[in-house]
């Protein structure tokens, strides 16, 4: 009688057990697929000797991966002991990551790949998939040889609306913001959550006087330089105080698809200080990936799990020293 009154009691407890397990395997899938529906795969490019990228896109990566559950990887100018040199204007580490990338995010400037490192960039390029820019991407390559001048100006005006053209001077840097920055198209859901607030980067002109934003550029945002050599030196019929500063714009490639670009020519390290450039950004990348819809009303969340403490914006060794990749946490 004992061992039947065991029997039952083991009987009982396994179909408790599966009674309870098939309640949690029946809401297990549906919150896994809500967190991790079709997660995208985002390459973050860096390689800049005087904007610290190698410090601001890793930290926007990591809140890529939180936001949107998002795989990324981030590409670094390396030296041949693997250290972090921005320098080193020749290579770029993992770009071939770029061939099973959803959407690439490139801060680079003024590089000198080999072809095979370029391809990666110019055949992702070409397949129509979306592309995020920031400021100095405006001259991300810079070829001596007259057979690829090409990828100097031409292609980035193409690709991201610009080339390098002039800025307003390197007044205070770092000390205090030097561009005043408004909304030019509030219905913009890339605006989302948007405050005015002034700016670390000088201006960059890329409209106006003898220039224009290239095919179908739509300007979001504004800046208006606080302080200009442009003024001093009388030249603000060729480059006014006041441009665009982020766009959003359409390229299409070989493959015929048209890719979704959005570009901003903010970038110093300071910006991303600010919780309203971490939000553009992040705003913009959710709108690159065709996400537009889940940017809430108030911006993407940037919330930053670690304090972000670049270093100041400059040439030479003014970058972080002795530092290897990490990964994303």
């Amino acid at each position: 009688m004992t061992k039947i009154i065991k029997l039952k009691h083991v009987l009982l407890s396994v179909f408790l057990m599966l009674l309870f397990s098939c309640k949690e395997e029946k809401k297990q899938p549906e919150t896994t697929e809500t967190k991790i529906e079709n997660p995208p795969h985002i390459v973050f490019v860096t390689g800049d000797e005087e904007y610290r990228s190698e410090e601001s896109m890793p930290m926007l990566a990591s809140i890529a991966k939180r936001e949107l559950n998002a795989k990324v990887t981030v590409c670094y100018a390396l030296d041949s002991t693997g250290t972090i040199d921005p320098n080193r204007a020749d290579h770029i580490s993992n770009l071939n990551a770029l061939e099973n990338a959803d959407l690439m995010v490139i801060f680079t400037r003024f590089r000198q790949l080999p072809e095979d490192e370029r391809n990666y960039i110019s055949y992702y390029v070409e397949s129509g998939k979306p592309i995020v820019g920031f400021r100095t991407a405006t001259h991300a390559f810079n070829y001596e040889d007259p057979a690829l001048e090409y990828w100097n100006n031409e292609w980035p005006t193409k690709v991201f609306g610009q080339q390098w053209i002039t800025h307003h001077g390197h007044f205070d840097d770092g000390k205090f913001p030097v561009t005043e920055i408004t909304a030019l198209d509030s219905s913009s859901l890339i605006l989302n959550g948007f405050k005015p607030f002034k700016a670390y980067s000088w201006l960059y002109h890329v409209d106006g006087g003898d220039w224009s934003l290239y095919g179908d550029s739509q300007s979001i945002l504004q800046g208006h330089s606080l302080k200009s050599q442009h003024e001093i030196d009388g030249n603000l019929d060729k480059f006014p105080l006041t441009n665009p500063v982020a766009w959003t714009k359409s390229y299409t490639g070989k493959s015929g698809k048209k890719a979704r670009v959005f570009f901003t020519t903010l970038g110093h390290p300071y910006d991303f200080k600010l919780p309203e450039v971490r939000k553009i950004a992040m705003n913009g990348i959710f709108w690159a990936l065709g996400k537009e819809n889940k940017i809430p009303e108030n911006g993407v969340n940037v919330t930053l799990s670690t304090p972000f403490e670049p270093n100041n914006s400059g040439f030479g060794k003014k970058y972080k020293l002795n530092r290897k990749p990490q990964p994303i946490q």
